[in-house]
């Protein structure tokens, strides 16, 4: 009979996946319902539903960053500079494919 230990069964993630996903695409709701509330006044050349667009493709891209969060939990779970490394590479990534998010969201209306 062979034992099996323990420590081979537990998971490195604290969250799952969707969660981390959900945090993201949170924020990321948060910060471009924010910038569009301050925005003011759209200009009546462009499409009456314009807002939709950065509504849906931002918090899909803040969902990216939280999937790559997600990914970096092994990386996180190990301790000493590595987990300094995986916040810092965790919080780049999240900021860089949330400013593409905005940039593609906005892309034809208020990024011209």
């Amino acid at each position: 009979m062979t034992h099996r230990n323990e420590l081979q069964q537990q998971s490195v993630h604290a969250a799952s996946a969707g969660r981390r996903m959900l945090q993201g695409a949170g924020i990321a709701l948060i910060i471009i319902t924010a910038f569009l509330l301050s925005a003011g006044e759209a200009n009546p050349a462009w499409p009456t539903l314009w807002i939709i667009k950065p509504l849906i493709i931002v918090p899909l891209a803040g969902a990216l960053g939280g999937l790559f969060y997600y990914n970096m939990d092994p990386l996180r779970h190990q301790g000493g500079w590595r987990t300094v490394l995986a916040i810092v590479l965790s919080v780049m990534v999240y900021l860089v494919v949330l400013w593409l998010g905005v940039v593609l969201g906005l892309n034809g209306t208020m990024w011209d």
